[in-house]
């Protein structure tokens, strides 16, 4: 498996990988100086983190089954109780791999 990692492709891949990640949130920082913060921009803003794990974890859900969407649940309860995006990920991981090792789902 290490000898896949060392490929020069690999490697470039990653440094491609690696500099558009920065430039995107580079790009973003120079492109904020430019927008004034208005309450309803401060609004957008907060709301952006739970928009963008719905755009990723939408996917997951539609083709994950019963078990990705019971965890899913416990994430979104948990989010909405303790307000802790972090303590929600771990929910959900704990929910799923409790559920896989009881031997639900497929």
């Amino acid at each position: 498996m290490s000898e896949s990692l060392l490929r020069p492709d690999v490697m470039i891949a990653f440094a491609v990988m690696t500099a558009v990640t920065v430039a995107s949130r580079l790009g973003g920082y120079w492109l904020m100086r430019y927008v004034d913060i208005t309450p309803r921009v401060r609004r957008m803003l907060d709301a952006l983190p739970g928009s963008i794990i719905v755009a990723a974890a939408l996917p997951v859900a539609v083709n994950g089954g019963i078990i990705v969407m019971v965890a899913l649940a416990a994430a979104m309860t948990v989010t909405i109780i303790r307000r802790n995006d972090f303590i929600a990920v771990v929910t959900a991981m704990a929910v799923a791999a409790l559920a896989r090792a009881a031997g639900l789902g497929g």
